[in-house]
């Protein structure tokens, strides 16, 4: 039933693929962009690879900022440069998540080129820009592109509403493309490299805030323990399987991705709650009253091979 929406849909990305390349010049930003996204809707990993990107391109001698539309914040219209006292709601939980991970100069607008403008007018000390996702956004000229999977890999092969992609699986690599696997092993045929994932420690809800590195507090800490484990992200049961690996008792908490923590969504006499780094962005200390929450930021290593292959395509730093 959901075959025929794919063709549809397969029909309209290509027409707005030629729109954008064909019929109009794409833009280029005042800055080489290397943009990071996925093939498949959601979850794949794309954000810690953003943070774990603008680390190596640090080591390489770059000032990266960072570009996003901001996923479901209030204001869609405005553009706004992100700091460690933005509100989730205005600018994004995944841009508020970089800026705080990566203290690195952030901006989100409804359109990316305005996003990268504003920030190289007011973050003249950027070099590089990295776009979070955008991968479908061909209206906006790139020097080079990370294509990010995990386990899932292409998944059924079918495009949306009937399968995850949201566009063909191509048979080789495009130009100037990179595959990152946020997996144990390759998911489809496309050659790439491995990322291996992390829980270095939590760390508590107020310490996070204020920036400090996890890794004070091991995870035997809360082993033998009753712990409530949320997880608005699309792929939530990876979480949970990473916390049960550190040998913790779980009452998991599913929550839908992007998910506002409006209203605490554990039991009020909870004693500890651990959460992803995307949930702990919506959620401030002075809220949580007695219980004990925290977060546990996932670290990704990137393979060492992905700075040179990148640097094939970007001009030298200055």
């Amino acid at each position: 039933m959901l075959q025929p929406l794919s063709w549809l849909y397969r029909g309209g990305a290509a027409l707005q693929r030629v729109i954008d390349t064909r019929l109009r010049t794409p833009q280029r930003a005042s800055r080489p962009l290397v943009v990071v996204g996925n093939l498949v809707a959601g979850g794949a990993g794309k954000t810690p690879t953003v943070i774990a990107l603008v680390a190596l391109l640090r080591e390489m001698g770059w000032r990266p900022g960072v570009i996003s539309r901001g996923y479901g914040r209030r204001d869609d219209d405005r553009v706004r440069i992100v700091d460690a006292h933005s509100d989730a709601a205005e600018v994004g939980d995944e841009p508020l998540l970089i800026r705080l991970r990566t203290r690195a100069p952030v901006a989100v607008a409804r359109r990316r080129i305005d996003a990268a403008r504003a920030l190289c007018e007011r973050q003249p000390e950027v070099t590089l820009l990295v776009a979070d996702d955008g991968l479908q956004h061909h209206a906006l000229a790139r020097d080079a592109q990370v294509i990010v999977f995990d386990e899932r890999g292409a998944g059924n092969g079918l495009l949306l509403p009937a399968g995850p992609l949201r566009e063909p699986l191509p048979t080789e690599l495009p130009a100037r493309t990179l595959v990152v696997y946020n997996a144990a092993q390759p998911s489809t045929p496309l050659p790439g490299t491995l990322a291996l994932r992390a829980l270095p420690g939590p760390i508590e809800l107020a310490r996070w805030w204020h920036g400090e590195a996890p890794g004070a507090v091991d995870w035997s800490a809360l082993r033998g323990r009753r712990i409530f484990a949320c997880a608005g992200t699309a792929v939530p049961e990876r979480f949970f399987a990473m916390l049960r690996q550190q040998g913790l008792d779980l009452v998991p908490i599913v929550l839908p991705d992007h998910a506002p923590y409006t209203h605490l969504p554990w039991p009020a006499d909870a004693a500890d709650v651990v959460l992803t780094e995307k949930d702990a962005v919506k959620l401030r200390p002075e809220r949580t009253g007695h219980t004990r929450v925290w977060v546990a930021p996932l670290d990704l290593q990137l393979d060492a091979s992905l700075g040179p292959a990148l640097a094939r395509w970007l001009p030298a730093p200055r």
